[in-house]
């Protein structure tokens, strides 16, 4: 099931590497986030090379929704509460500066780049709705209460953010990869210091940025227990209700809303990874009772790493690698989040820390609730005494009948029913 976007755009391709090469900075990851990385430091005269172990953009990118907006949920009066005015400032500055790098870029690539208002809304708690209002306005955003009489149904209320954005992230990634040092179908199969193996060479480096979604290193960093991946669903309608902006439920499984053209592109049904969800069956429900003359023309899914705290890890991998950087757990929110990593790691492995580093810094405590539901699942997966096995640290796999994949409910890594490897942090089949 091909997402809307490969199937409205000519990709572009790159050779394999040959031989064994070297560069100052590798990137290995050929998503958005490792993209605009490359982007960057080619644009700032640094020596960079990306490998990407199938083709770019094949990944997480590809099934993205390609909201481009500072509102991630309901996080900021969160934020404030839990880091104080400052950090959420901080944060808040990081996702404008994103969204108005994306506005120039996007002023000279055709990528269907449109100006659009975002709303997050609540269901039953508009208390919560005008909470968030007065924080996102104490930092200094403008945001309006709505009550987002366009959707199909009665809100509480929702938080209006005014000029946010959407494109078409495939046709976005592909103008500005055309020109980079990109090398496809080279898959990295071994990391070692200032060296990595891949299978058609080695390459030797100065500094490394990890930008594969679920970070590749298990060692250093405790990603394991630091991230899980959540799994939502998609549909393109026909026919139904035009959105008139870009909208999304403040709850993990609620639903999305936003249009590509003619099309209404509805998300939802989401879970954990290896767990039960509404899947497709709660989008196509929804359809049914809502757009009654709608025909669905296209259905495909997507996957988020979550982190503890609801801030992206950008920066430096561990404190015990200090020339290995990275960029990961997006929280759902990874076109403003790559642009910010991108800046942060093109800055930081020039030696600048800039001044978002320590906002995003992926060392920073671990000591949230979260931790304990991840560490719960990772040792329930492992102990767990059925097969297939995950060849990542050994978990239980879970069969997604939906999907028709084998899952995995400790750190997300998916199989198809025959064992080929579809998203990390695996990186070989599955065991039987």
């Amino acid at each position: 099931m091909d997402s809307i976007w490969e199937d409205t755009v000519k990709r572009i391709h790159f050779d394999a590497l040959e031989n064994n090469k070297s560069t100052d900075v590798l990137i290995i990851g050929g998503g958005i986030a490792g993209i605009l990385c490359a982007y960057r430091l080619k644009e700032a005269g640094v020596d960079c090379m990306l490998v990407e172990a199938t083709e770019i953009g094949g990944g997480i990118t590809k099934n993205t929704t390609a909201k481009i907006t500072l509102q991630h949920g309901l996080i900021y009066d969160k934020m404030i509460k839990r880091f104080g005015e400052g950090q959420a400032r901080l944060y808040v500055k990081a996702q404008t500066n994103a969204l108005k790098k994306y506005a120039r870029l996007c002023e000279s690539i055709d990528c269907d780049y449109q100006t659009r208002d975002n709303y997050v809304y609540s269901l039953s708690d508009r208390k919560k709705i005008e909470k968030e209002v007065a924080a996102l306005n104490r930092i200094g955003v403008k945001a309006e209460l709505s009550d987002a009489r366009e959707l199909p149904f009665f809100v509480a209320g929702a938080v209006c953010v005014r000029d946010q954005a959407q494109f078409h992230p495939l046709k976005f990634l592909y103008t500005i990869a055309k020109d980079l040092p990109i090398y496809e179908h080279t898959k990295v199969t071994e990391l070692m210091p200032r060296k990595a193996r891949t299978n058609h060479g080695e390459i030797t480096y100065k500094k490394l940025i990890i930008a594969t979604h679920f970070p590749m290193l298990n060692k250093h960093g405790l990603y394991p227990l630091k991230l899980y991946q959540h799994r939502s669903y998609v549909i393109a309608l026909k026919n139904a209700q035009n959105a008139d902006g870009m909208y999304v439920d403040e709850s993990d499984t609620g639903l999305s809303f936003r249009n590509y053209g003619e099309l209404l592109l509805l998300t939802g049904g989401g879970h954990r990874t290896g767990k039960q969800g509404g899947c497709w069956q709660e989008l196509e429900g929804f359809a049914k009772k809502y757009y009654k003359k709608a025909e669905i023309v296209g259905k495909w899914a997507t996957q988020d790493c979550m982190t503890l705290d609801g801030i992206p890890y950008i920066g430096q991998y561990a404190r015990s690698t200090p020339d290995v950087f990275v960029a990961t757990g997006f929280n759902k929110w990874g076109m403003t989040n790559a642009m910010v990593a991108a800046d942060i790691l093109s800055d930081l492995v020039q030696g600048n820390p800039g001044p978002y580093a320590a906002v995003f810094d992926p060392s920073r405590t671990v000591l949230r609730p979260q931790l304990i539901v991840n560490a719960f699942e990772s040792t329930v997966g492992i102990l767990t005494p059925t097969v297939p096995r995950c060849p990542h640290l050994g978990c239980a796999l879970k069969y997604n009948r939906a999907e028709h994949t084998w899952d995995c409910p400790c750190h997300g890594s998916r199989f198809t029913e025959h064992g080929e490897l579809i998203d990390n942090p695996a990186t070989d089949d599955k065991r039987m």
